[in-house]
């Protein structure tokens, strides 16, 4: 696994086999399954994935070594039928390569050798068998006796060469230069900026989160179990399809452009009742109405289909992307500065008031106009929905569960209804009756809004409040 790991950061960071394992093992997981995950480990979970795909192959390499004490034979087969299986994940990926499956083929023939070398010193005269048929042999044959610590020596020469390959394929890895490059890129400054965030616009001193959330604590939510790694020199983005005027935009061609930034809230659609998946932030970029209208959308492209440097697809409703007054961007900078490269660097694209498994591409390459019935996204393929409006919800951050606090702490939270907006917030306790919070200063009606309650609430123990909220067009929703 490390030797195919190192070769495979030599070549593409897909064809490292654990990696493309690990990816084709997420496209394969049942929503149910990741949905699970993703509540359960949040930003951990393919940490953990990674962690259990090596916890399973050391179980069977284990249970292989006692079947491999007088044969080799039953380890040669595991390897092999590991190496094949490394190999389909590999040419299967979609971004794969014609020399991507020599890293798996690397790992192959590596691990066959090894393993022979190991077991030859395993099964020396020392522990009374024949290095080759299992034959009992006499203990002390002379000169064709292997020390144990013969062994034991190869066996950390063997690990210490393994964990040099993996560190080195993670270092190379890491020296794709996109760092570089985005440190490279010249400050960005919008020719139409936000406007000041303006006060009262949180009530972070009483635990609401601040308005604007920085780029380290912003969420993140994606099936890449590595990060792509994209330069802004290499960017190129092509618009084709149903278009009049097929093109393709550098890096260059943004910043030459109108740039607008505007404070903008993302929520993920697997974000539960309570959940992290949200954030607000000063978002920088190019309108895409004006995009697709230089390239003249046909009529009938009702699905703008973008993919990701890394193959991810996604289908937009063409509709919000050239509908001016929702303000559709390819975003280039984040909060003030090249947007981070797990966010997307060096371009992505936002659209307001839609979850990202329909709006978000990042890394952002290819941008086809087309229609739903002619082609189907990577989460539409799963069986997601095709339109994905955000929906009215809420979240209390203070005070949390099992919290002790003093009995004038004041509840917060935030209520969100990107494209509406929020006109009215509700809190009850124990199940009492509804009082009207008060809300934070409105800065966009694509932004969360922040809600307070004050009381002085009585000692003891109390059920865990509910918030009512109403999106401007008038619907309700609640929440525990």
């Amino acid at each position: 696994l490390a030797v195919g790991h190192l070769v495979g950061a030599l070549i593409s960071p897909s064809a490292s086999p654990l990696l493309a394992v690990g990816g084709s093992a997420i496209d394969l997981t049942p929503t149910w399954l990741k949905d699970f995950a993703v509540r359960t480990f949040g930003n951990y979970d393919k940490v953990v994935l990674l962690s259990g795909m090596i916890a399973v192959i050391a179980v069977i390499g284990v249970v292989a070594g006692l079947m491999c004490r007088r044969s080799r034979t039953p380890g040669l087969v595991l390897i092999v039928v590991l190496g094949v299986i490394a190999g389909v994940a590999v040419l299967t990926r979609p971004t794969a390569g014609s020399f991507d499956v020599l890293a798996p083929l690397a790992a192959l023939i590596t691990s066959a050798g090894t393993f022979a070398f190991l077991h030859r010193l395993a099964s020396s005269p020392e522990t009374g068998e024949h290095p080759e048929t299992g034959d009992s042999a006499p203990a002390g044959t002379g000169s064709a006796r292997v020390p144990r610590r013969t062994l034991l020596a190869g066996s950390a020469v063997v690990a210490a060469g393994a964990g040099i390959a993996a560190a080195a394929g993670q270092l190379v890895a890491g020296r794709s230069g996109v760092e570089a490059s985005r440190q490279a890129v010249a400050q960005i400054i919008p020719a139409v900026p936000a406007p000041p965030i303006p006060p009262g616009a949180d009530f972070a001193a009483d635990g609401s989160p601040t308005f604007i959330t920085p780029n380290r604590d912003f969420y993140r939510v994606d099936v890449n179990l590595t990060l792509p790694r994209l330069r802004a020199e290499e960017w190129r983005l092509r618009i084709h399809g149903m278009v009049d005027r097929e093109t393709t935009l550098s890096f260059s061609d943004p910043t030459k452009r109108t740039l607008i930034e505007r404070p903008l809230t993302m929520t993920c659609v697997s974000n539960e009742i309570g959940g992290p998946y949200i954030s607000t932030a000063n978002f920088t970029g190019v309108l895409l109405a004006d995009i697709l209208a230089e390239a003249g959308v046909q009529r009938g492209a009702d699905q703008t289909f973008t993919t990701s440097v890394d193959g991810w697809t996604c289908g937009s409703p063409t509709a919000a992307l050239t509908d001016p007054s929702r303000k559709a961007m390819l975003v280039i900078a984040m909060n003030g500065e090249p947007l981070p490269i797990e966010h997307g660097f060096p371009v992505r694209m936002v659209v307001p008031g839609l979850y990202g498994f329909v709006s978000g591409t990042k890394w952002i390459t290819d941008l086809e106009l087309t229609t739903f019935a002619a082609r189907q996204a990577y989460w539409l393929q799963r069986g997601w929905s095709q339109r994905a409006p955000i929906k009215t919800m809420s979240r209390i951050d203070s005070p949390g569960p099992f919290e002790r606090v003093s009995p004038d702490t004041p509840i917060t939270g935030i209520a969100w209804a990107q494209s509406r907006g929020i006109d009215k917030v509700e809190v009850r306790i124990d199940h009492g009756a509804w009082q009207p919070a008060e809300l934070s200063t409105e800065v966009s009606v694509d932004t969360w809004r922040m809600f307070r309650l004050r009381g002085r609430w009585a000692p003891g123990a109390h059920v865990r409040s509910e918030e009512r909220r109403v999106g401007k067009e008038g619907r309700s929703r609640w929440s525990p």
